[in-house]
């Protein structure tokens, strides 16, 4: 799907994304990457269901006060202690579909909300 660039301020927005990537104004991601209006982090994250809370830090160190969780294909969830490391650090995790993240992450940038979306990419979701 294709979604239209808003170019009025200085962020990292998705203009795009598929089953594979997330394309950014400025660059194409493929692997597991965290997005936030100012910063693009690589993200060693091989699947949903293996992220802990120890691999959930550096997207919470980043003083978001949401954090969207999301992988291409089926929705995934991860293990109960890493919903527990967000709700203890009064960050909301929502798991999401690849497709609405994007789209909700983009949203909430241009509301100027502290936001994160943490995106399992690549083989091994």
């Amino acid at each position: 799907m294709q979604l239209s660039p808003d170019n009025s301020r200085p962020a990292h927005l998705v203009v795009g994304y598929s089953a594979t990537e997330i394309r950014l104004r400025d660059r194409v991601l493929t692997t597991s990457t965290i997005v936030t209006a100012e910063r693009v982090l690589a993200w060693p994250v091989a699947s949903v269901p293996m992220l802990s809370p120890e691999l959930l830090e550096p997207v919470l160190g980043l003083g978001v006060e949401i954090v969207l969780l999301a992988a291409a294909g089926p929705q995934q969830w991860p293990a109960p202690a890493v919903l527990a490391a967000a709700a203890g650090r009064g960050v909301g995790l929502e798991v999401m579909e690849l497709g609405a993240a994007c789209r909700t992450y983009n949203l909430l940038v241009g509301d100027q909300r502290p936001v994160a979306l943490a995106a399992v990419l690549g083989l091994g979701r």
